[in-house]
């Protein structure tokens, strides 16, 4: 799953952690993303010294085989943490789908967890060429859900993304229990206090002050790039009884 910061992606892991079937990585590559960069990410050195910065070992970890019950690995991606650098030979053999979320929401709520917001800390050119290489080498879109949508028709949206990648949905996706778990991340305390207290998909209170002119700036240069991508978008399947 590709996304962006501030995207209701942990909330989304917490859903696919509750299946009965899967396992769950959070974000493989922020220690390799965060020492080839040198950027001061909240809890970076601790980052770093927690988990694996050498990216080919976290990439095959990615392909292991898997527990026995176990046939869904889900795989939490920052489409930003995947460098130039690393190549894209390991995505061969994955199931990829995008996670999207506008992005002057996405921004307003970046920007309060760093000092300075870049284009590139969107993960929107990155989800782009991303979601642009898959397109042409399978020759059709991958799937794509856009966070408003999750949040207005949870249930409808998980059917239809896991009919869109070919697994059965569950309902157990559509809650789960608060608190931290062990797949997290040890950047946890940093970036998950909202989701940490959760239970299921709720919508957030929508926020109608005007961006500070740097993040609007930044909210010109996403836009097209979030809209290419949110064309192709999924629709809610009909809710289903359990």
């Amino acid at each position: 799953m590709w996304s962006g910061p501030r995207n209701l992606s942990t909330a989304l892991m917490r859903s696919f952690g509750n299946r009965s079937d899967t396992v769950v990585v959070d974000e493989p590559f922020y220690a390799h993303y965060l020492l080839a960069t040198g950027l001061a990410h909240p809890g970076r050195d601790e980052v770093i010294a927690h988990h694996d910065v050498d990216w080919r070992r976290v990439a095959d970890t990615l392909h292991a085989p898997l527990p026995a019950g176990v046939t869904v690995h889900y795989q939490k991606h920052m489409a930003h943490h995947l460098l130039p650098t690393m190549g894209g030979a390991w995505l061969d053999g994955l199931t990829h789908a995008f996670l999207l979320r506008n992005p002057e929401d996405m921004l307003r709520s970046l920007g309060n967890k760093l000092e300075e917001v870049r284009i590139e800390d969107t993960g929107l050119p990155q989800q782009l060429e991303i979601f642009e290489k898959i397109t042409r080498e399978s020759g059709h879109a991958p799937a794509v859900i856009d966070a408003d949508d999750l949040l207005n028709d949870p249930q409808g949206m998980l059917q239809a993304l896991c009919a869109a990648i070919g697994i059965p949905f569950e309902p157990a996706m559509l809650q789960w229990p608060a608190g931290r778990r062990a797949t997290d991340g040890i950047w946890a305390k940093h970036w998950y206090d909202a989701v940490e207290r959760s239970t299921r998909f709720v919508r957030w209170p929508k926020n109608e002050r005007p961006l500070p002119a740097p993040l609007a700036a930044l909210e010109r240069e996403a836009k097209p790039l979030y809209e290419t991508m949110h064309r192709h978008r999924l629709s809610p399947l009909d809710d289903i009884a359990p």
